[in-house]
């Protein structure tokens, strides 16, 4: 492997023809042709090589032979084989062994078309080899220094190191990861009477497909690797175990899935290697090779564990991710506004889309039911994203909760918020509007009214059915933590029909869209998504989002609510 000189990595390998020849055998396996690639390749001249059985001249193992009878026989029904072969007189050399049948006579037609090709019967093989291990081991671990840990998903960082390894180390792999760890974020030391729990990211067989390699050995299972089974032995001392055969406890497991028995009766060669990251063992890698290649030797640990290494840091870095991303998760279903508790009369959808990679960050809204009908709407927006916001979000949105609970008209609530955020240390400022909505205070009219206040926040939008959207004219206020003594509030009608949008400033602004434009944007598209009367509240909040959030540098949040009578 060569190195790119502009981003000093190393680029995969072109095809050297030195590793590659071809030569041909009748249907008994006699060489017919042995040209100089294949003389230069398997070092032995053509005058020794020429009419001798290919099993006497290169595969001369029992396993080998077997192969051989297999493969003349896929050729002789016309049909392509191949395999990777190693060991006999190939030395510890692997090589990937294509057959294809040789035409065995051409008929012609008479009548001047062409001719037809007959394939199979006693026309031989082609027999192409190339070399596919040992690669110099530079090579395929300068690949997994480039590849392995691009991504920070654990079944793809996986999935990246047993491909690594397979063909070019091992004919099998199979990596695990602690359960404990990817669950309880607990590091846990095997103990003698106790097995280790893990569980199975990626495998790859060489001569199976993907599917059938899933099938057989299922990413995502939890299976317990028992005391004294060499896969525990490796995680228990931290060292790699060479052994010849599986433990009966794994080989009932393979038996019970359709193929297991025969598959893994192939396997006669395997190395347990712990992974390790930061002091702690994190998983174990699984190799194995079949009867035709060389068994492991003390003299590959060396490599075998300069993949793992990498591979025990990438995987933990992937498991800390997935950790961090778990917890986001779990405090995102916290924060975030759950189904609202709606009064006979109103509908009511929202939707939040936080910025960049972050999962929760400092837009909030809430839907509080009170007493007599009436509902307390409040969307607020803490300066920043990520956590650091989140927590000021959540201090507010608790409070904002109480205050609302105590029954406050708009702008004393809002008050009570700008005192605490002037006490938070990790909220500079923020900005809110509140709204709480009435039932008309007319027992024969129809249709609601709702008193607002907002504090630095963007003004709400009302659309009354066949008139434009309009834009709202409510004071400003400061934003919260500033030391506003007196929030404005007026009343506005909301009659049948009619949808209120009160969203964040993400919705509209950006450093590429002024907010005017993005009012306007956020206008007209309203009045397209609501041009239908019967348009399902939710579609219409997300499809308002997804046509504006192009734009978007900050987290959104957009509230529409609706009168019905």
């Amino acid at each position: 492997m060569t190195s790119d000189a502009q981003s000093g990595l190393p680029r995969r390998r072109e095809p050297d023809l030195a590793d590659l020849a071809a030569f041909t055998v009748d249907a008994a396996g006699m060489l017919t042709a042995w040209p100089e690639a294949a003389a230069r390749l398997f070092g032995l001249p053509a005058r020794e090589a020429a009419g001798r059985d290919v099993c006497e001249v290169l595969l001369t193992s029992p396993g080998q032979r077997e192969l051989v009878q297999h493969a003349l026989t896929e050729v002789a029904a016309g049909r392509v084989w191949s395999a990777t072969v190693a060991g006999g007189q190939l030395g510890d050399g692997r090589f990937a062994v294509r057959c294809e049948p040789l035409t065995a006579a051409v008929t012609g037609n008479g009548d001047g078309s062409p001719a037809a090709t007959v394939r199979g019967g006693d026309g031989g093989a082609m027999v192409i080899v190339r070399r596919a291990w040992p690669q110099p081991a530079p090579t395929w671990l300068a690949e997994a220094a480039v590849r392995i840990g691009g991504t920070l998903d654990l079944g793809q960082t996986a999935s990246e190191v047993v491909e690594i390894a397979v063909p070019a180390f091992a004919d099998a792999a199979v990596l695990y990861a602690v359960e404990h760890l990817l669950t309880a974020d607990e590091a846990y030391s095997p103990r003698s009477r106790q097995g280790m729990a893990v569980r199975r990211l990626a495998s790859r067989l060489d001569d199976e497909s993907s599917a059938a390699a899933a099938s057989l050995m299922p990413p995502g299972e939890v299976i317990v690797f028992d005391p004294g089974t060499p896969a525990f032995q490796a995680m228990a001392t931290g060292q790699p175990v060479l052994f010849g055969q599986l433990d009966d406890r794994s080989a009932e497991r393979f038996e019970q899935r359709p193929g297991g028995s025969q598959t893994i009766g192939r396997y006669t060669s395997f190395l347990a290697m712990p992974l390790i990251a930061r002091g702690t063992v994190v998983g174990c890698l699984l190799f194995a090779r079949t009867t035709v290649s060389p068994p492991f030797g003390p003299g590959e640990l060396t490599h075998a564990g300069e993949l793992a290494s990498r591979a025990g840091v990438c995987i933990d870095n992937a498991r800390l991710y997935h950790r961090e991303r778990r917890t986001a998760l779990a405090l995102q279903q916290g924060l975030l506004s759950r189904a609202p508790d709606v009064p006979p009369g109103i509908e009511i959808a929202h939707h939040y889309v936080p910025v960049g990679s972050n999962i929760v960050g400092g837009d909030w809204c809430d839907v509080i039911a009170l007493a007599e009908g009436r509902t307390v709407i409040i969307v607020g927006d803490a300066m920043g994203h990520g956590p650091e916001a989140a927590a000021a979000m959540a201090q507010l949105r608790t409070a904002a909760h109480a205050l609302a609970d105590l029954a406050l008209p708009p702008r004393l609530l809002l008050r009570g918020l700008d005192r605490l955020v002037a006490s938070v240390t990790t909220a500079h400022f923020a900005t809110s509007i509140c709204a709480v909505l009435e039932p008309s205070r007319d027992p024969s009219a129809s249709g609601r009214s709702f008193l607002a206040s907002r504090a630095g926040h963007p003004p709400p939008v009302l659309l009354v059915p066949g008139r434009p959207a309009q834009v709202l004219d409510l004071p400003p206020g400061l934003p919260l933590g500033l030391g506003e003594t007196s929030f404005e509030e007026t009343r506005f009608a909301l009659p049948p029909g009619a949808v209120l949008a009160i969203y964040t400033d993400g919705l509209v602004e950006s450093r590429a869209r002024p907010i005017d434009d993005g009012m306007a944007d956020l206008c007209h598209a309203l009045e397209s998504a609501l041009a239908t009367p019967e348009a399902a509240l939710d579609a219409v909040c997300a499809s308002v989002v997804e046509r504006l959030s192009k734009h978007g540098e900050d987290d959104i949040t957009l509230v529409l609510v609706r009168a019905i009578h």
